[in-house]
């Protein structure tokens, strides 16, 4: 009988559950799970640093809607992933992380990269956590690993591997490979919820879908845009659902904070379908500024923790979103759902209005560049198709002015836990998810600084990503609040230098771009992706301005 290592058995079960790319960086304690992906051809995207890989995995995840697997060694491997581990856990990302660890025979011998308890750093920021003890376990703990992650709520775990467990050899037959690794089905509605959420729908005269990351996950986007369309009820999404309902839709209304331009009393909704949204931090917690008080609220989600927990919930249904849209509209028939062309026009005039507000910014003297009108030029110029990967604590707010996607996992950017400089490894994750579509990563000059060196896994790998840098010299929004919170006498700590990202993405073999007026801007983006090759284009904006997000952020 033929003997394998744990290295061996772990990539055989990885592939059973369809994993095709892991994300990480070498370090001894793990030679054999790289030893493995090189027998069986399965890729490790090798970044120059953990963060990254992590990162990386999450953007493969999320653009893929599938899960993301990233390897790092003991000790400040495993450390320098942990920001990652928390992204994920608070966005509800499948994730397998596996983190190697000194043998089980050097326990309490102060050895290299010990003396940390992996597992108990990991356990509350991972849906489970657990050390493999014995060769023969890892099939059955990876699979069961898999299944976690992946059966809903989805998010992250730790497979913590001893060195000496990796290594052992042992005969295949002892270890057999599960031939079928399944998440748990999602739940299903109670007709009862259903019939009710019905009625409360045909009964509202100004009803609103809010689609969240849940929706997204569960593959509802023909669905959600046949409600829609056959409902007439106009669709607002969170960043994670993005696209789930294209853009240039008519009943697509735009991202959440969109819904606070409808102010005046009779221009609110009165009710709230919400598929798969998670309450709180995008929907401005329990404010009015967003969701009306007086709306009425049907909250959709398979985490029965998440109904009631920030937004009372009329109906609260632990259910799958795609399930119960199809449920809707089955018990929907052909019944005549109630004219709302009045409505949905008054949301149209609303999102006309709001872009009015910022027009005369366009005509704005520069330089530097306003950066709305950098991101206006951004996403008029990017080829179609783009996957946009958004990151800084205030570029991406402007980025959400302007964002219209097409198709669900296509724009990447921050989620509750607010970790800026995440945009780089997201985008090495989008572009090996998708080696089809292109990619743009727009990030701020302070978030660039975290990955910088990953400029030099782009071009090892081959990915054509095409990374804007919005460049105002300083950590923007830190640098507003100071002025707003304490003074603008009192600004310490927050500006930047003058650098040159073009120069040094150039250094690690990028085309490089340096952009300080807007007519330069457009046929910059057209040559960095029609080169074919990872680009760098640094966009000199002004610090001044404030992304109206923000000001909404501050009202509450």
């Amino acid at each position: 009988m033929a003997q394998v290592t744990g290295g061996e058995l772990l990539v055989r079960t990885l592939m059973k559950a369809g994993v095709e790319a892991v994300f990480g960086l070498h370090g001894a304690h793990i030679d054999t799970i790289f030893q493995a992906c090189l027998d069986h051809d399965i890729p490790i995207v090798d970044t120059r640093h953990e963060v990254a890989a992590g990162h990386a995995a999450e953007g493969y995840a999320r653009a893929a809607n599938r899960l993301g697997v990233a390897m790092v060694t003991a000790g400040p491997g495993f450390t320098n992933v942990v920001s990652s581990i928390a992204n994920a856990y608070l966005d509800r990302t499948p994730l397998l992380y596996i983190s190697g660890a000194a043998g089980l025979g050097q326990a309490e011998t102060n050895t290299l990269q010990a003396g940390i308890d992996q597992v108990a750093v990991a356990r509350p920021i991972t849906k489970w956590a657990h050390q493999i003890g014995t060769v023969r376990d890892i099939p059955r703990l990876v699979a069961q690993a898999v299944r976690v992650a992946t059966s809903h709520p989805t998010g992250p775990v730790l497979l913590d591997i001893p060195m000496d467990v990796l290594g052992e050899r042992i005969d295949e037959a002892d270890a057999p490979v599960p031939e079928r690794i399944e998440a748990a089905a999602p739940p299903a509605p109670q007709p009862a919820a259903i019939d009710e959420t019905l009625r409360l729908l045909k009964e509202s005269r100004f009803p609103v879908i809010m689609a969240g990351v849940g929706a997204r996950q569960s593959g509802a986007e023909e669905a959600l845009r046949r409600l829609a369309e056959e409902s007439d009820i106009p669709v607002y999404s969170d960043f994670a659902a993005h696209g789930l309902l294209p853009s240039d839709h008519p009943l697509y209304a735009g991202t959440f904070h969109k819904m606070a331009d409808l102010e005046a009393p009779g221009d609110r909704p009165d009710l709230v379908l919400a598929l798969g949204v998670r309450f709180g931090l995008f929907t401005l917690g329990d404010s009015d500024l967003i969701v009306p008080r007086t709306a009425r609220v049907v909250h959709v989600e398979t985490d029965a923790r998440e109904i009631g927990k920030v937004r009372a919930a009329d109906i609260g249904i632990v259910a799958d979103s795609r399930e119960v849209i199809e449920a809707l509209r089955a018990r929907a028939g052909e019944g005549a759902w109630p004219d709302r062309s009045a409505w949905r026009d008054r949301i149209r005039r609303a999102g006309e209005e709001r872009r009015a507000r910022l027009v005369p910014e366009l005509a704005r003297p520069q330089p530097p560049i306003h950066p709305y009108q950098a991101v206006s030029t951004i996403v008029d110029t990017i080829p179609d198709g783009t996957i946009v990967v958004g990151d800084g604590a205030e570029a991406y707010h402007w980025l959400n002015e302007t964002i219209a996607q097409r198709e669900p996992g296509s724009y990447l950017t921050h989620g509750f836990l607010g970790c800026v400089g995440m945009g780089l490894g997201l985008a090495l994750g989008a572009g090996t998810a998708r080696p089809d579509r292109p990619v743009l990563c727009l990030i701020g000059d302070g978030a660039v600084g975290f990955t910088i060196t990953e400029f030099d896994t782009m071009v090892r790998r081959g990915l054509p990503i095409v990374t804007l840098v919005m460049n105002n010299r300083s950590w923007a929004a830190s640098q507003h609040f100071q002025e707003l919170a304490v003074g603008p006498n009192r600004v310490t700590r927050t500006q930047l230098g003058a650098a040159r990202y073009d120069l040094v993405a150039a250094g690690f073999g990028c085309r490089g771009y340096h952009v300080t007026r807007i007519e330069q801007l457009a046929p910059a983006i057209r040559e960095a992706f029609d080169g074919g090759e990872p680009a760098c284009i640094n966009v000199e904006i002004d610090v001044v301005p404030t992304p109206p997000e923000l000001h909404l952020l501050m009202k509450r």
